[in-house]
């Protein structure tokens, strides 16, 4: 029998254990290294609806303080805070008599020129020529007798006149038939005026008023309507109306306060204000929405609508007004949505906190994974990663599109059945660069 040589024996012994030691470290490696298979979501399709998430207050549909239209104390009040009222109910009255007093002055005005119209356009009666031919020839007496007394004046002061040339009588004595003539002559030319008159009077009588006098006394009743009109007005606003259906949410006076004019709503809770009342109607929702998902924001759209008070309820809405405008809040450009709503109206009060999701159209068949999965790398660059059949995890980019909720769409980068890990593999953080969301 041939001996093996002893170095050929040494190499023999060298290539087992060689072989074993492979076999163990590789051994140990794969049992070593973890594994991702339970920290994955697969990647699946589905009809996906995009939501988007905002905060919003409600508020009242309509709103206005309630107030006269000139200043003035108030003499009756006839609602308290929470009080429903319906359109055109009194809500309070104003002191009114000196108003009073003027309706009345002029409405005395307009009967009196009212008269006077119907009066001139009825014309002139029978009876009432007749006692203007009476008055004419009562002045044509008096004128008659006036003269006669002028003419005898005349003949005295004549006689009286020889007598004082002669001297049988002194120049004062004729200065007296003097005196007595003149007053005579000036009576009987008052009489002749007079009697002027009287037959103008009689000519008017008998040939009616002229146009211009009816229009005259039509422009009378005009002014005395019109006059009336104004302060009936006045008067009326001294009545105060609710101009819409709605509750009393806010009383600022009381019965004898002193209030003025103003229709501005009131904007802040403890704002002092001169008008009478704040009167509602309605609730809405206001929503401020960024600019950049104002897009997915469309009119009529529904709206789910929560409220800490109400945590088990979830009430609806639809989209009513988009602001045409946008308003900037601390460098953030933001929209002004309002929601009308489904329900909830009688749970729901002005100035609550809600939450809105706003259900925008269904994507079909949209490649969805969690938000959580999406990382960025120190480039900038967004991806996930994801696992091989060997279980190893490697960077994959992706673009993404629209989020909603917790779950982002998946353009590209990623087919459906990848498996996604949902953080980034212990050995591949670095910390301070890694982070969720995009």
């Amino acid at each position: 029998m041939k001996k093996f040589s002893p170095w050929i024996f040494g190499i023999l012994l060298a290539s087992t254990l060689g072989s074993m030691a492979t076999v163990y470290w590789k051994t140990q490696e794969t049992s070593s290294q973890p594994d991702l298979t339970s920290q994955t979501i697969l990647v699946q399709t589905k009809d996906w609806v995009v939501q988007i998430q905002a905060n919003g207050v409600v508020q009242a549909l309509q709103k206005i303080n309630l107030s006269p239209e000139d200043s003035g104390r108030i003499a009756k009040l006839y609602v308290n805070e929470g009080d429903r009222v319906q359109k055109g109910q009194i809500i309070a009255l104003m002191d009114s008599e000196r108003l009073q007093a003027q309706v009345n002055q002029y409405q005395a005005s307009l009967n009196k020129a009212v008269a006077d119209l119907k009066q001139k356009v009825a014309g002139t009666r029978q009876e009432d020529i007749a006692e203007s031919k009476a008055r004419v020839a009562s002045a044509e007496a008096l004128v008659a007798a006036s003269q006669t007394r002028l003419n005898r004046t005349i003949v005295e002061m004549q006689r009286n006149q020889v007598l004082v040339q002669e001297g049988a009588i002194s120049r004062n004595a004729f200065e007296e038939f003097v005196t007595k003539e003149q007053e005579a002559r000036a009576n009987l030319e008052a009489e002749l005026a007079r009697l002027k008159e009287q037959r103008e009077s009689l000519k008017k009588a008998k040939n009616g008023l002229r146009p211009e006098e009816i229009a005259q006394a039509e422009a009378e009743v005009a002014q005395a309507k019109a006059q009336l009109v104004f302060y009936q007005s006045q008067l009326n606003n001294a009545i105060i109306r609710a101009p819409f259906a709605g509750i009393i949410t806010r009383r600022f006076a009381q019965e004898g306060d002193f209030v003025t004019p103003t229709t501005s709503a009131s904007n802040t809770e403890g704002a002092t204000s001169t008008s009478i009342a704040e009167l509602s109607s309605g609730l809405e929702i206001e929503a401020r929405i960024p600019e950049a998902s104002i897009a997915k924001i469309n009119r009529g759209q529904f709206v789910d609508i929560q409220t800490d008070t109400y945590p088990n309820e979830t009430f609806k809405g639809k989209v009513s007004l988009i602001a045409p405008r946008a308003v900037q809040e601390n460098n953030i450009t933001f929209f002004r949505v309002k929601v009308v709503l489904s329900n909830g109206q009688d749970k729901l009060k002005s100035g609550m906190n809600v939450r809105l999701t706003f259900h925008s159209q269904t994507i079909k068949n949209a490649l969805v994974i969690p938000l959580a999965a999406v990382t960025t790398q120190p480039n900038g660059q967004t991806g996930v990663y994801v696992i091989d059949s060997q279980n190893a995890a490697s960077f994959q980019p992706v673009k993404v599109s629209a989020t909603s909720g917790d779950q982002v769409q998946v353009l590209a980068g990623l087919q459906k059945g990848d498996r996604v890990l949902m953080s980034p593999p212990s050995t591949e953080k670095i910390e301070g660069v890694d982070k969720i969301g995009f």
